[in-house]
């Protein structure tokens, strides 16, 4: 999916509740971030990965580049959820243009939409270890109204969308840039506003991936039943702000509740992976977007998971000038910076 021309792009992670936008440059020294910035979007611009109001979150995503002084227009996007899906598939062994010319015929055993309202895309991952006359290869499907949509927000924001990628690879790819786990099982989990997603790796490939349809705002939510204010405020509660509108043991008893239910999701799906991989214990598990910064949550899904559970950085093997970005700033938005940060490592002749 590829439409623009120049090699260096900025990542913009386009949320439900927020956008955020990286820049990154690679010298002799090696990666450095170049500038980073994040804004909040209207609530209700964007719900389950629907753009509502397009102008809205296109002069949200003008202001967030003026603001941030970003003057490149070739962006590298992303799209989530159940508009999205991916599969990993056997199929019988073959060249990359035998697969390209049947891929649709392959595709129609696994995808839930008519093949003809999807973009396909595919990668091959190698031979498969169990039937050498097959190949592992990732299937991905993305509903073509789904990504003309974004692509036409962009657009309308004044930029030129040069790839639009799945929001699990580019997290994906800013954990593979950051860590090395090569020989462990680890789950990146990425809690955003209204979805958590899920993706476990093994020997640094993906195995196994899962949306479920809770997030942050679910805290808001509960927030708001209890003391009837607005989203804003809301938010400023959630993180100890304001502190006169609602106790202390009512905001833990809201938190402690939600992150409950996150857990149990969670758990459900490895659950669902070790049933599968019955010898492949997930002990290391890497948190991104807004609810990695929970520590109750945290400090839960270790115990539930028998797993260790870190907020993810992905600034880790970057140079970073901490003349201009706060380091405690940095730390603290760090793990929503994460798919942005994947984003802004892509290049326009990327696979």
């Amino acid at each position: 999916m590829l439409f623009g021309k120049k090699d260096q792009l900025v990542g913009l992670d386009i949320g439900s509740r927020s956008l955020k936008a990286a820049e990154v440059e690679e010298s002799k020294r090696g990666r450095s971030l170049k500038r980073f910035g994040i804004t909040e979007i209207p609530p209700g611009s964007i719900e389950d990965g629907t753009i509502n109001d397009p102008e809205a979150v296109a002069e949200s995503i003008r202001q967030l580049f003026k603001a941030y002084n970003i003057k490149e227009r070739n962006v590298a996007i992303s799209i989530g959820g159940y508009s999205v899906i991916v599969k990993k598939i056997n199929v019988q062994t073959m060249d990359e243009q035998q697969l390209q010319d049947t891929i649709h015929f392959e595709a129609e055993q696994y995808i839930p939409f008519d093949i003809s309202d999807v973009n396909l895309d595919f990668q091959i991952l190698g031979e498969n270890q169990s039937n050498p006359n097959q190949m592992n290869v990732f299937l991905v499907a993305a509903k073509k109204e789904m990504v003309n949509d974004y692509i036409n927000l962009a657009n309308l924001a004044g930029l030129t969308p040069c790839i639009v990628d799945v929001e699990a690879f580019a997290l994906q790819n800013t954990f593979e840039v950051n860590y090395d786990f090569s020989n462990e099982n680890v789950a990146l989990i990425d809690i955003g506003a209204s979805k958590t997603s899920l993706n476990i790796l093994k020997d640094n490939s993906s195995v196994f991936m899962r949306d479920v349809a809770l997030g942050c705002s679910q805290i808001n939510q509960k927030i708001i039943s209890l003391i009837d204010c607005s989203y804003d405020e809301a938010e400023q509660l959630k993180y100890g702000e304001n502190t006169e509108r609602i106790s202390a043991e009512d905001l833990k008893g809201i938190v402690s509740s939600v992150v409950a239910d996150w857990c149990t999701e969670i758990r459900r799906a490895l659950d669902f992976f070790y049933s599968t991989y019955p010898d492949d214990q997930v002990k290391k598990i890497i948190l991104s977007g807004g609810g990695a910064n929970i520590s109750e949550f945290r400090e839960l899904l270790a115990v539930e998971a028998s797993a260790e559970v870190d907020p993810i950085n992905p600034f880790k093997n970057f140079l970073v000038n901490d003349d201009r970005f706060d380091p405690n700033y940095m730390k603290k938005i760090a793990p929503q910076a994460a798919i942005s940060m994947g984003l802004a490592m892509r290049r326009v002749d990327d696979k």
